[in-house]
């Protein structure tokens, strides 16, 4: 069986980093985790071609070559993976899909023709679509029965072989899947559960064993959606970690996401600082603790957010953070509540954006209750760059303006190196806690080149001019050992200046339709209505 894995586009978001990319001449972050993971569940007597769209298209002999494609997509990838199938169908290819977006949204890979559907957990159900195909049927929808979850444990070491190693900024591996925590809005606890799974420190040491004989030595990103859901389990891991990166000399260093509680258990930071991970994402989300408690992220109430920001860091570890605008009862001024939370607690990358109701989600059966979804056909999960697909409690246009607003503020090129300048002061020596250890890399001329670069345009051509340097004189005397990440960090406002100016283009446009719209409505109140009442009727056709 000859098997070609197709990985759909990603638009352009917050997370692409295309300017950066340019500067360090990869292609993409992060590489397809989840089709290199199917292609090592399948009967490995087939044969596998994976194509990531992001890196370069298919060519017409893979096309020919092609028995059976299989993709894998996000929602944000949705509008690709739909192209995709029906170009599948053009060409008379049998098509397979499965992942985040095909399970939530079946109904919209069927309408365009999918052949089968290979949803929930690939443990279980990749072997539901061997045995079809061996029998020669030609369709078919898999599905685990009851919501039963897999045990991560039996899972093989993903194909990373079958990568283009080269074109990607980091490489990925996971070690749980599931949260312990229920908010309101997030899709992972209805995807994976509340019981989180673990891999056993062994299988996941093959992992990075089989991305260091590949000749891998940058950044892996755990792509865990909260690293320390069990943390038992995580410091087991940690604890053999540690000696494999010894001797191994440091080869890798490590990112993930994390629950705020993190900052409370110092052991954990310790032995994570140990291992060489340099950066963490959290879930913030807001500094109301009002709009907190109503979404259920009661995780997030119980100590000062700031504080556990401020020790995360003085621990050693990098702080990336996550923020939304739009929850219900939300007071007026909660985008710049927000830039003064992040401007206090100095953390460079914020990812900020208008909350979404996903598909499946409490959240999403709670507002359809309530007759205030829009319409889903726009829905873009992961963009920065899409109005809110509900009717919030306090006016969308008030929302909209202060989200532009407080995404431009935060990236202004000024405060964005502040902020960078004051965190890595935070984080001190320990941001490189391993350098007398660590395998000695050579210094490419692309690094050399982007250095130029980021001195030219941050340094001379733009109005940081005084604050870049000031800055870097700065890091160079207090914290000599963190400067290489410190100027990696401030690489980044390459891609954020250009993307607020995406951001408030986009949503502006958006926003003068939605008042357009309205303004209609009031002539004829079916208008802005009608899209709402269509919803509960799809969502029930589909259960």
């Amino acid at each position: 069986m000859n098997v070609l894995l197709l990985y759909p586009l990603f638009p352009k978001s917050f997370w692409s980093f295309e300017k950066l990319l340019d500067l360090i001449d990869r292609k993409v972050m992060l590489p397809p985790l989840g089709l290199v993971t199917v292609a090592a569940i399948l009967p490995q007597e087939w044969n596998f071609k994976l194509v990531d769209r992001n890196v370069r298209d298919v060519t017409e002999a893979e096309w020919e070559w092609a028995e059976v494609v299989i993709m894998s997509a996000m929602i944000v990838q949705k509008q690709d993976m739909l192209d995709m199938i029906k170009e599948c169908k053009r060409r008379g290819k049998l098509s397979a899909v499965g992942g985040p977006y095909p399970t939530a949204l079946s109904h919209e890979v069927l309408e365009v023709g999918a052949d089968f559907l290979i949803l929930d957990e690939g443990e279980m159900t990749l072997p539901m679509f061997v045995e079809a195909v061996n029998k020669g049927e030609k369709s078919g929808v898999f599905r685990a029965k009851n919501g039963e979850k897999p045990d991560v444990t039996t899972t093989p070491v993903p194909r990373f072989d079958l990568l283009q190693l080269d074109a990607y900024n980091e490489m990925s591996v996971q070690f749980s899947r599931g949260c312990p925590f229920q908010c309101e809005f997030c899709d992972i606890i209805v995807l994976y559960g509340r019981k989180p799974r673990t891999k056993n420190p062994e299988q996941l040491l093959a992992e990075l064993q089989c991305l260091y004989d590949l000749g891998w030595r940058r950044t892996i990103f755990m792509v865990d959606d909260n690293f320390i859901g069990n943390k038992r389990n995580v410091k087991l891991f940690l604890k053999q970690l540690q000696p494999w990166m010894v001797k191994h000399g440091y080869p890798f260093s490590f990112a993930t996401e994390a629950s705020v509680d993190l900052a409370n258990d110092q052991e954990l930071l310790d032995m994570m600082v140990a291992c060489n991970f340099g950066a963490v994402f959290l879930g913030i989300e807001t500094p109301d603790e009002e709009s907190l408690a109503l979404t259920q992220k009661f995780q997030n109430t119980r100590d000062s957010l700031s504080e556990s920001v401020e020790k995360i860091a003085k621990s050693g570890v990098r702080v990336m953070a996550g923020f939304i605008i739009g929850f219900d009862g939300e007071k007026k001024g909660a985008g710049q509540r927000i830039v003064n939370f992040v401007e206090k607690t100095a953390i460079p990358t914020a990812l900020f954006s208008m909350l979404q109701a996903l598909p499946d989600t409490a959240l999403w059966h709670r507002l359809a209750k309530e007759n205030r979804l829009r319409d889903q056909s726009v829905l873009t999960a992961g963009s920065q760059t899409s109005l809110m697909n509900y009717i919030p409690t306090r006016p969308l246009e008030d929302i909209a303006t202060e989200y532009i607003q407080a995404f431009w503020d935060l990236y202004d090129p000024e405060k964005f190196l502040d902020r960078t300048y004051r965190h890595f002061l935070m984080l001190g020596e320990a941001t490189y806690p391993n350098k007398e250890n660590s395998t000695k890399k050579k210094i490419e001329w692309v690094t050399i080149r982007a250095l130029f670069v980021i001195c030219w345009r941050q340094g001379l051509v733009r109005k940081t001019r005084f604050k870049f340097w000031g800055n870097l004189i700065g890091m160079i005397r207090q914290n000599p050992g963190g400067l290489s990440s410190y100027l990696s960090t401030c690489a980044l406002a390459e891609h954020f200046v250009d993307y607020r100016i995406i951001v408030r283009r986009e949503i502006e446009a958006q926003l003068a339709d939605f008042l357009a719209l309205e303004a209609k409505a009031k002539l004829n109140p079916v208008v802005l209505n009608e899209t709402v009442e269509a919803e509960p009727a799809k969502e029930e056709a589909v259960a």
